[in-house]
């Protein structure tokens, strides 16, 4: 039997050449096949103009300054959004609290929203707030810091310097930004982990006002909206005082067990951040004493206006009848001198 002869496969080499596009087939072992595959030319547009660059990253989570897998980043991308969602927020200080007394805390305070709750919706009120009313300790580092951001850094009043085309303030997808790059340091992104962003929360000359109390180990309640009558619960169950008193025990025996006591006794108030404006403690307990919430202080917004308007009526009228009055004492005073003259 003749012995088999063993063939090489073949290893073919393409070379595609700058200026010509045309494939050079070098052989290295064994024989080329007749059939060869050849690359057609592109069209002369795409070797004059650049191909319009593709989707680089997703619309949802462009480039940041910091790295993105790190939690701090993380956190700090979550504390911007509470600090812009939420119009109402309790700074409070935490001073080693146990995770068995945070457990019995937030159930008395879930325990007291929900109560809230149930007497807006018997109400008619469809404003129910309770689900996410919610206490949190932070990171007051990373806090400040993305506080800062919030506060100083708005894209929207400066898009035009870096860009041709304005944009709005989120930041756009890199197919709607033409000739975008994956580079966190691009200054046409506009988020809030962007560079410009970092910058503008870097520059120390700028002061927040909530920046003494941001030290130590702290603790937030986020409120979604200006709600008096949800504070107003909040304050009587973390902050009682005699505006405020706590759930007596005959009524809620939870609330006087030793877990609720001794995790209450190392929370202090600090103050409130209201529509970006900065409450001690007595200016956040004159929010939650308003009777009636914002409807009661909606009419006594009303009241005030209307009575405004009935003094300065009054005072409009007050001064035309003290005119009439002294031109008819005037006009009385002339008819008895004429009649004294003829007498």
């Amino acid at each position: 039997m003749p012995p088999r002869i063993r063939l090489r496969p073949q290893i073919v080499r393409l070379q595609l050449h700058t200026n010509q596009h045309i494939p050079i087939i070098q052989q290295t072992h064994g024989y080329v096949s007749l059939a060869t595959a050849t690359t057609p030319a592109p069209p002369i547009s795409e070797t004059l103009h650049s191909v319009p660059p593709v989707l680089r990253y997703p619309p949802t989570q462009p480039p940041s300054y910091k790295p993105p897998e790190v939690r701090k980043t993380q956190l700090h991308r979550q504390y911007q959004s509470l600090l812009k969602s939420s119009p109402l927020l309790l700074l409070f200080q935490h001073n080693n609290v146990r995770a068995v007394e945070w457990m019995s805390i937030r159930r008395e305070l879930a325990h007291a929203l929900s109560k809230v709750d149930a007497e807006r919706q018997a109400a008619g009120s469809t404003e129910l707030y309770a689900d996410a009313i919610k206490i949190q300790v932070i990171q007051t580092g990373i806090f400040a810091s993305a506080l800062r951001v919030v506060e100083f850094f708005h894209p929207g009043e400066d898009t035009m310097e870096h860009s041709q085309h304005p944009t709005s303030p989120a930041t756009q997808t890199s197919a709607q930004i033409p000739n975008t790059t994956g580079s966190a340091e691009d200054p046409r992104f506009t988020h809030g982990l962007s560079m410009r962003a970092y910058q503008a929360a870097s520059n120390r000359k700028l002061k927040l006002e909530l920046e003494p109390l941001l030290s130590g180990p702290l603790a937030i309640v986020a409120f979604p909206a200006v709600s008096p009558q949800h504070l107003k619960a909040v304050l009587s169950i973390l902050a009682p005082s005699p505006d405020f008193p706590a759930p007596k025990r005959r009524t809620n025996p939870d609330y006087h067990e030793p877990a609720v006591q001794s995790g209450l006794q190392k929370l202090m108030l600090l103050g409130a951040r209201v529509e970006s404006k900065i409450f001690d403690q007595d200016g956040t307990r004159w929010v939650g004493g308003i009777d009636g919430g914002i409807d009661g202080l909606r009419a006594q917004l009303v009241a005030m206006l209307q009575g405004v308007g009935a003094g300065i009526t009054n005072a409009l009228e007050s001064a035309s009848r003290s005119l009439y009055f002294t031109v008819e004492r005037r006009r009385i005073d002339l008819e008895e001198e004429k009649g004294d003259k003829k007498e």
